[in-house]
C-alpha cells in the first residue's frame, strides 16, 4: 500500500460496514432495546456494559469509558492504524481500497520501513529455526529445559539462537538477497569487519528473544549469553522501527489478557516475562532494558486500568519501581508493587513456588505510594532532621496523584504518622494550586485594587453535577438548531469549563447549519481517546430525556452550570480567607469576607 486512502473510499466503507456484525465476531452482544449489550472486550467484568447502537453505528462502554465508531473499535481491539482499520474493513466488504499519491519522500521512508521489518522478520525466522531444528541449536534447547521452559512457549515467543559462527546471520541475508547496509546500517544486527573483512553478527552465542511491536511484527532482539565472555545481555540497537522507550516486551502476546483482567503485570527481564506467562500469567509484559517511559505508560493505559510492578527485591528494583511511579501515577492508573522475599525475582520465585502462591503474592500488592511512603520515612529515622527530609519527598511525590481525593486522604494518614499539623502539609504538597488562588503583593489600604472574583483552575475537572449538566448541554447542542443557536448567543464560556466538552461543543458549532446535519457530522475519527469516549457515550445514552422542551432543559442546565461554578469560587474564596487570618492579613480577609457574601448572595437569589 502506497498512499493515503481517500475521504470518499472511507465514507464508501463507514456505509457499508454494520458495526454490530463486525463487534459480534468479538463479542457476544443481546439486543435491549435500541442498543446490543455485552461484556467488554477492553477491561473484566461481569456485568455487560458495553453497548453497541446500530442506528449511529457507534459502541460505547459505560465501565470503562471507551467509545467510537467501527474503525474505532478494530484500532482498538486488534491494535491497528487507521488506514490499516479501513482496509481491513474494506476486504471484509469486498470495497476495493485505491490509494492517493503520496511524495516521494513519504513513499520512500514508507518503503525503508517495510524493508526493515521484512528484514528483522528473516533474521527471526533464521534463529528461531536454529533453536528448533538445527542441531547447532542444542546448546540453548538444553538451557532452556533445565529453566523449565518447553518448546510450545519457545514457538509463541519465536525464541531463537544465534550460533558461535562470525557471519551466520550476514550470510544468510546475503544469500536471501537482502542488501547487507540495512541489516549493518539502518538495524545493527551486523557489523562491518576490518580491512575488507565482510561483516560479522552482533549476536553470537546467544538465546535470542525477538521483540514484537503490538502487532506481532519482530523489530529487535534481546540476546542472553550462553557460553563465552562478554556481557550477559545485549540488546538490538534502536533502528526506524525499534525504539526501546515504545516498545513493551510480550505485549503482543498479553493485551488480550491485560483487556479482560483490566490490568497488567509489569517486569524487568524477559526471563521473568515467560515465567509468569509459562505460570498462567498472560497479562505481563517486560521492559526493553530501559526504565519504564511516558510511552510505555500510554501502551498500558490502552489496554489496562492498574498496573502492578514486580521488580526484582533489591535496591535496584526498589529504585526502578519508583523511578516508574513518577511516570504512572499522573496518567490516572492505578499502580501496585508486589513484594517478594529479598534477593527473588519473579522467575526464581516461580522456580521454588508454585501459580497459587504468586497468586496471593498478587493480590497481597500494596499501593506504590504507600510502599514509597513507608520505606521513605522508616529509611530517614525518626530524628527530627530525617522525618523533616523524609516528609518533605512524600510530598513531592503526593503531587504526582492527579486525583484530589486520594492525595486529601494521604495527606490525613501523614499527618497522623508525622504528627505534623494537616494544613502545613496541604500548603506544602500542593503549591502551585495556592499560587494560583493567592493575590498579588499586599499593599497599602489605599492602593490596594479590588480583587478579582477567583476562578475555578482550568485543568481542574467539574464537579458530578456541573459535569452531567455540562454533557446534557452537549447532548443537546448536537441534536438541535435552537439550542446551537442559543449556544452561540450564551457563549461557550458559560456553559462549558475547558476540557473535552468544550472542544466537543466547539466542534458541534462549527458544523453547517441544518436539520440533521451537526450529529451525522460528528464524525470521530480525528478525536482523542478521551473525546471518542466522551461523544461516543453521549450519543448512546437515552433520547427520550431530550424529545421534549429541548430549550426548557437546556436554560435548566445552564443555570445548574453557572450555580456549580459559584459553589467551587466560594469554596476557594474560604481558602483564601484561612490564609490571610493565618497571616494576620485583616484588611485581605475583609476584602474577601465581602466578597463571599456577595457571592453567596447571588447563589441564593
Amino acid at each position: 500500500m502506497t498512499g493515503r486512502i481517500g475521504e470518499d473510499k472511507v465514507e464508501q466503507i463507514r456505509a457499508r460496514a454494520d458495526i454490530v456484525e463486525v463487534i459480534s465476531s468479538y463479542v457476544n452482544l443481546k439486543r435491549t432495546g435500541r442498543n446490543h449489550v455485552g461484556l467488554c472486550p477492553f477491561h473484566a467484568e461481569k456485568t455487560p456494559s458495553f453497548n453497541v447502537n446500530a442506528d449511529r453505528q457507534i459502541y460505547h462502554c459505560f465501565g470503562c469509558e471507551v467509545g467510537g465508531d467501527v474503525f474505532a473499535f478494530l484500532m482498538n481491539m486488534e491494535g491497528l492504524s487507521f488506514p490499516e482499520a479501513v482496509r481491513r474493513l474494506g476486504e471484509r466488504y469486498g470495497i476495493e481500497v485505491e490509494e492517493e499519491t503520496v511524495t516521494p519522500e513519504e513513499e520512500q521512508r514508507r518503503e525503508e520501513r517495510e524493508r526493515l521489518l521484512r528484514v528483522t522478520e528473516v533474521a527471526c525466522d533464521f534463529y528461531h529455526r536454529l533453536l528448533v531444528e538445527d542441531p547447532a541449536g542444542k546448546p540453548a534447547r538444553s538451557y532452556l529445559r533445565q529453566r523449565g521452559f518447553d518448546g510450545e512457549l519457545a514457538r509463541q515467543f519465536q525464541l531463537g539462537w544465534a550460533p558461535a559462527a562470525w557471519e551466520a546471520l550476514a550470510t544468510h541475508l546475503q544469500e536471501k538477497g537482502f542488501d547487507p547496509k540495512w541489516a549493518r546500517d539502518r538495524l545493527g544486527l551486523t557489523r562491518a569487519g576490518n580491512e575488507g573483512r565482510g561483516d560479522y553478527d552482533l549476536f553470537r552465542r546467544r538465546l535470542l528473544f525477538p521483540i514484537h511491536d503490538e502487532r506481532g511484527r519482530p523489530v529487535a532482539f534481546g540476546g542472553r549469553i550462553l557460553e563465552g565472555d562478554g556481557p550477559k545481555y545485549i540488546n538490538s540497537p534502536e533502528s526506524p522501527i525499534y525504539h526501546k522507550g515504545r516498545v513493551l516486551y510480550g505485549l503482543y502476546q498479553a493485551k488480550d489478557a491485560m483487556r479482560h483482567k483490566g490490568e497488567a503485570i509489569v517486569v524487568e527481564g524477559y526471563f521473568d516475562q515467560l515465567a509468569l506467562y509459562r505460570a498462567g500469567f498472560h497479562n505481563t509484559v517486560a521492559t526493553c532494558g530501559t526504565a519504564l517511559t511516558t510511552d510505555h505508560v500510554r501502551l498500558l493505559k490502552r489496554f489496562s486500568d492498574r498496573v502492578l510492578l514486580l521488580f526484582d527485591q533489591d535496591a535496584a528494583g526498589q529504585k526502578a519501581t519508583f523511578r516508574a511511579m513518577e511516570v504512572l501515577l499522573p496518567e490516572g492508573l492505578q499502580v501496585s508493587v508486589v513484594t517478594l522475599e529479598p534477593g527473588e525475582d519473579p522467575d526464581s520465585f516461580l522456580r521454588n513456588h508454585d501459580a497459587q502462591e504468586m497468586q496471593q503474592r498478587l493480590e497481597a500488592a500494596r499501593s506504590v505510594v504507600e510502599v514509597f511512603i513507608d520505606q521513605t520515612l522508616a529509611q530517614h529515622g525518626e530524628d527530627i532532621e530525617g522525618r523533616a527530609r523524609a516528609v518533605e519527598k512524600i510530598l513531592v511525590k503526593l503531587q504526582l496523584l492527579p486525583g484530589d481525593i486520594q492525595r486529601d486522604l494521604y495527606l490525613k494518614d501523614l499527618a497522623v504518622r508525622t504528627g505534623l499539623d494537616e494544613q502545613l502539609l496541604r500548603r506544602k504538597a500542593l503549591p502551585q494550586a495556592v499560587a494560583q488562588t493567592v493575590s498579588p503583593p499586599v499593599v497599602s489600604a489605599a492602593e490596594r485594587p479590588r480583587p478579582a472574583r477567583p476562578t475555578a483552575p482550568a485543568a481542574s475537572a467539574p464537579p458530578g453535577l456541573a459535569m452531567k449538566a455540562q454533557r446534557i448541554l452537549l447532548r443537546l447542542i448536537i441534536s438541535y438548531e435552537s439550542t446551537r443557536n442559543e449556544a452561540r448567543r450564551v457563549g461557550l464560556d458559560e456553559l462549558f469549563e475547558e476540557g473535552d466538552l468544550r472542544v466537543l461543543a466547539e466542534r458541534a458549532l462549527s458544523q453547517p447549519a441544518g436539520k440533521a446535519g451537526t450529529e451525522e457530522k460528528m464524525r470521530i475519527d480525528d478525536l482523542s481517546e478521551s473525546q471518542k469516549g466522551l461523544l461516543s457515550g453521549i450519543l448512546i445514552e437515552d433520547e427520550a430525556l431530550f424529545a421534549e422542551n429541548s430549550d426548557e432543559l437546556f436554560q435548566k442546565c445552564h443555570e445548574t452550570v453557572k450555580k456549580e461554578r459559584m459553589k467551587q469560587q466560594l469554596q476557594q474564596l474560604q481558602e483564601l480567607m484561612r490564609q490571610a487570618e493565618r497571616g494576620h492579613d485583616f484588611t485581605q480577609m475583609e476584602i474577601w469576607t465581602r466578597e463571599f457574601h456577595e457571592l453567596t448572595r447571588k447563589l441564593k437569589g
